[in-house]
């Protein structure tokens, strides 16, 4: 077993994990979505939680699905599938990023 695999795999299994913790803390998971937990209690009270984290398990489970192909590809094909997971895995992860509350929430705002 190459190093490739082994990270894609310890890579999926902290995905799965934050998935799963998504799923059975519902709107309270929210609090975990980073920089919604600094916005004012009344700013947050605005959201619509309950999507959020939910949008955050089905993230984190598209992830640990990535990475789970990508470590089993890593193992039968070649070790660089796992360095094309974690390219991909990035190229998502900055695309998610965003440094104003509006950009990254305004989307759950008024649903509730």
């Amino acid at each position: 077993m190459n190093i490739g695999t082994m990270t894609c795999i310890i890579m999926a299994g902290f995905f799965l994990i934050f998935a799963i913790i998504f799923a059975l803390l519902k709107e309270k998971g929210a609090m975990l979505i980073s920089g919604f937990n600094t916005l004012p209690k009344e700013q947050r009270e605005k959201y619509d939680k309950l999507s959020m984290s939910k949008d955050m398990r089905n993230l984190c489970f598209v992830w640990y699905i990535l990475f789970v192909v990508g470590g089993v590809l890593s193992y039968i094909v070649s070790k660089y599938v796992a360095i094309i997971a974690f390219v991909i895995w990035l190229f998502f992860f900055i695309r998610e990023v965003h440094f104003d509350p509006e950009k990254a929430f305004g989307k759950y705002k008024g649903n509730c």
